[in-house]
């Protein structure tokens, strides 16, 4: 009551601005940023399932493989313990021994293709320069392999310096490597890193060589990373295949 005795008037509920969405529109929306939001969460999970399947399982399955076919040339060499083999197989030629990368034995086998490099192996040079052989005379022993996902043989490459070890292991005979020279960054159009003489290393006269190759930077494939090694020395596979020093 008022003071005149009359009840006090409330008049009708207060309006919404003119100019504010009806309650409705404005529950749509916020429908709609909800639905989004959602989405974009399904979509982070997805794309972190895809790079922990990338970077992790990639690597569970290609290193399964590559002990696999690992095995299988081990066990082939068995069949023949003595005289040298056939170095070219389908199933492999021999192991590359890196101590500086902490990868342990990585099998070797005949190309670079995807298909090949996906088994969690390194693969020789059949194109567009053809690699030499360890056991040729002269050459370049030209090696690629991935560096992240596949097994990523080479990922810890940049750890290699100058006089560290690259051995190779073939049925009969370990080669002795040792690091010279190597280049962070370049094209992955620059072939001339695989040249039987590879001058960009510093060398000018033939000589028994091997170069790795692989992209860089980390999970990218933008450029290559190149590290040069020469053969210091070899040594016959005795009946234990007792390791050179390098590996021990």
């Amino acid at each position: 009551m008022t003071a005149t005795g009359h009840d006090e008037e409330t008049g009708p509920a207060a309006e919404e601005p003119a100019s504010a969405p009806p309650r409705r529109l404005r529950g749509r929306i916020a429908a709609v940023v909800s639905v989004i939001g959602e989405l974009l969460i399904t979509a982070g999970l997805i794309l972190a399932l895809f790079v922990v399947y990338s970077l992790w399982w990639t690597n569970v399955l290609a290193d399964r493989e590559a002990h696999k076919q690992g095995d299988t040339v081990r066990k082939n060499w068995a069949k023949t313990p003595t005289g040298p083999g056939a170095l070219d197989t389908k199933d492999g030629i021999g192991f590359l021994h890196v101590p500086a990368m902490k990868t342990g034995e990585v099998l070797v086998k005949k190309g670079i293709d995807s298909d090949v490099l996906n088994e969690g192996v390194a693969g020789y040079y059949t194109e567009p320069v053809k690699s030499a052989l360890p056991q040729d005379k002269q050459g370049n022993f030209s090696l690629a392999a991935h560096r992240d996902g596949h097994g990523a043989k080479f990922h810890n490459i940049d750890k290699l310096k100058n006089g560290d070890a690259i051995v190779f292991e073939s049925k009969d005979t370990w080669y002795v490597y040792k690091v010279y020279a190597s280049l962070d960054e370049t094209s992955k159009y620059n072939v001339d890193v695989l040249d039987e003489v590879p001058k960009e290393s510093g060398k000018r006269k033939p000589g028994r060589y091997i170069t790795l190759t692989t992209c860089t930077p980390v999970y990218t494939s933008t450029y290559r990373y190149i590290v040069w090694g020469e053969l210091e020395r070899t040594e016959k596979v005795d009946a234990k295949r007792t390791p050179p020093k390098e590996l021990r």
